[in-house]
């Protein structure tokens, strides 16, 4: 009982985020409500969200994945190459799957498999990805064939008045809430993060888990840089850049205000995120300022929501005198 009524006040406070945050920027900015710049947030929020996505899987089996950046700009340019060659859109994007896919099991396996230290092989992949990305055109924009491919179709199609990119972003999401909540294969992934030394002794093959959470991530990294090549209407080698930060921001803050890491969880920080990122733009802040806030509204939002930080604050107000201590705190301290 007091499980559920932790939860419905975590989500109960992020839908009072929400509402604080739409409205302080509706009265800076009263075009922050208006039907086009809600439709912008939506479309951001799809291809961030699928990064985030993406990223859940690596945090969850409590691993880092720096590469985001650099397979965003090599898909980028590897699709736009087939779009320009004119060999269909869905060939493009089958081949940038393939692809991101590809990248995501050599990564995985050479962490997993291998015991590589995860920063630093994300790190060098992302390197190489990026200047594999050159190699295509020496770093000229693709646009041939990208206005007859139909890819311009995807980011203005709608359905029930509400972007198709949209409804693509709710359908990951909902496919990875039931293979991470309904299956066995979501436990493994819980199990291989929270103790792979009990979870390989319980048959659970965590190398294997490690690698399809890098396969996943790289996957939604390709479709998250797919959603911005339809937005912009060409292929560039910074396609992509601006993934990362947004991404780890949405699953380290949905973590902090939802009370662990999950697929619902992300998609509430992605949500807030994208509010923030594209209310600053709108008011006209530059982006590192904007950067600069969302990161400070992070920071404040894990000490708000953390229960563990919020012990230790509670224990210094203890200690100078401004509160009581907490019993629950004090049996587990003398455990």
């Amino acid at each position: 009982m007091s499980a559920m009524l932790k939860r419905s006040g975590r989500i109960l406070g992020f839908l009072v985020l929400v509402v604080v945050i739409g409205g302080a920027f509706a009265l800076a900015e009263p075009r922050f409500l208006n039907a086009v710049t809600l439709n912008g947030i939506m479309r951001h929020m799809a291809a961030n969200g699928l990064a985030a996505l993406g990223l859940t899987f690596v945090v969850i089996v409590n691993k880092f994945d720096l590469s985001i950046a650099g397979i965003a700009a090599f898909a980028a340019m590897t699709m736009g190459t087939f779009i320009a060659m004119g060999l269909g859109l869905y060939v493009a994007i089958a081949v940038g799957i393939v692809v991101g896919a590809f990248i995501g099991f050599l990564t995985g396996t050479a962490i997993g498999r291998f015991g590589l230290p995860d920063i630093v092989t994300t790190i060098a992949v992302g390197s190489i990805c990026a200047g594999l990305a050159f190699v295509y055109t020496g770093g000229r924009s693709i646009f041939e064939n990208f206005f007859n491919s139909g890819i311009i179709e995807l980011n203005d199609a709608r359905f029930l008045g509400v972007g198709v990119s949209l409804w693509f972003l709710v359908a990951v999401y909902g496919a990875a809430w039931l293979v991470m909540h309904k299956t066995r294969t979501g436990v493994a992934f819980c199990a291989t993060g929270e103790n792979p030394v009990a979870a390989y002794y319980s048959g659970i093959p965590i190398a294997r888990y490690v690698t399809l959470a890098y396969v996943a991530c790289a996957i939604c990294t390709v479709l998250a840089v797919l959603l911005i090549l339809a937005e912009s209407g060409n292929a560039e080698t910074n396609k992509g850049a601006n993934l990362m930060m947004p991404a780890y921001a949405g699953v380290f803050l949905g973590t902090a205000i939802m009370g662990g890491t999950s697929v619902l969880a992300t998609f509430a920080g992605i949500l807030l995120i994208t509010m923030l990122l594209d209310g600053f733009s709108l008011m006209g802040v530059p982006y590192f300022y904007s950067d600069g806030v969302v990161s400070l509204i992070l920071l404040c939002g894990v000490i708000a929501f953390s229960e563990g930080l919020r012990s230790r604050v509670a224990a210094l107000a203890v200690m100078f005198g401004l509160g009581r201590p907490d019993p629950a705190s004090a049996r587990e301290g003398r455990s």
